[in-house]
């Protein structure tokens, strides 16, 4: 009797060490899993990127862009998880170079460009750190790019704030009816307003205008170029533009005396000389190349391999001041720009 009690017991106690040892092991691993998972967690959050910011020339248009593009990298990476260098270029695409280079010499993680000759002066940078743009018109005619198929295929993507150019054309049809001479505005130095303005002009044709061009190398000639185009246009369009941008006042003390309307290929150029544009949000175009910066540095996404993004809403808009003052009536399906 008591071997055999000495034998059940020896078996019980068997039995619990051998179900001891399989928790163990089963809490092991779990543990192991989890402590795998809190390390992948801990080191993604401990991931700093390092995000050089190079923008051409301070105006709204651009600023908007740049601030979506903060806003939305900041909220999908994480607080803290990204340090911005960002830079302006105050006009100068030889500055946008030097810039560039200075990103690259200090191995950061992205580059994003804001405007074409910001783009330019990356891509030429780097072949190797990824590029993100913003506020490109045309990225083929940027870049040189033959064969364009909507993607680089090198380490450059990004969004671009190209509006159908056919529909601004029809806004001059729409609002100006009995004009004959259209006046094409811009500065030569920058690609994205060449291509515009040969784009815009089949448009223009195809409607029955006479188009000419008229074109500034710098903010040094606007004045001048902007004075000829108003005594030999019957409107005037101004493409998005950068150094128009920046000079869109001067452009309007020009403009407004001569009783020359324009139509803008943007809002803010709009705003400080125009009379309506078929606009896009610079700001949501912003969100959406931060959307696609998080995509290249935390999912690992090849720039290349990555569609060009263009805004899906646009918004015919006018300026009722100058609208009044030159007696033209708006119709319905325009929003007014209000004046700040």
């Amino acid at each position: 009797m008591k071997n055999s009690t000495k034998k059940i017991t020896a078996a019980l106690t068997a039995s619990v060490l051998a179900i001891s040892m399989m928790a163990g092991c089963s809490n092991s691993g779990s543990d192991s899993s989890s402590k795998a998972a809190s390390d992948a967690g801990s080191k993604t959050a401990d991931k700093v990127y390092n995000v050089g910011i190079c923008q051409l020339v301070q105006h709204p248009a651009l600023d908007a862009a740049t601030k979506g593009f903060r806003d939305k990298l900041t909220e999908l990476a994480g607080e803290g998880n990204v340090k911005f260098d960002e830079q302006n270029a105050q006009g100068d695409s030889p500055t946008c170079a030097t810039i560039c280079n200075q990103f690259v010499s200090s191995k950061y993680d992205l580059i994003m460009a804001n405007a074409t000759p910001a783009l330019q002066a990356a891509s030429t940078a780097t072949a190797d750190i990824p590029v993100i743009a913003t506020s490109i018109t045309d990225y083929a005619s940027a870049l040189d790019a033959k064969d364009w198929s909507g993607k680089t295929g090198t380490n450059v993507t990004g969004t671009s704030d190209l509006a159908p150019l056919a529909d601004q054309a029809n806004i001059v049809k729409e609002l100006l009816p009995d004009a004959k001479k259209v006046g094409i505005l811009y500065c030569s130095a920058e690609a994205n307003s060449k291509y515009q303005a040969t784009e815009i002009t089949k448009s223009f044709t195809e409607l029955g205008y006479e188009v000419k061009e008229y074109t500034f190398t710098d903010s040094n000639d606007v004045a001048q170029v902007t004075t000829t185009a108003c005594a030999d246009s019957d409107v005037i369009y101004i493409p998005t533009d950068n150094v128009a941008a920046s000079n869109a006042e001067l452009i309007d003390s020009v403009a407004s005396p001569a009783k020359t309307p324009i139509i803008a290929g943007e809002e803010n150029i709009c705003k400080g000389c125009g009379i309506a544009t078929l606009s896009i949000s610079y700001y949501d175009l912003g969100v959406a190349t931060g959307e696609m910066a998080y995509e290249i540095l935390v999912n690992g996404k090849n720039p290349g391999e990555m569609e060009i993004k263009y805004s899906p809403k646009f918004t015919k808009e006018y300026m009722a001041d100058r609208a009044k003052a030159l007696g033209i009536t708006i119709p319905d399906g325009y929003e007014e720009i209000k004046a700040e």
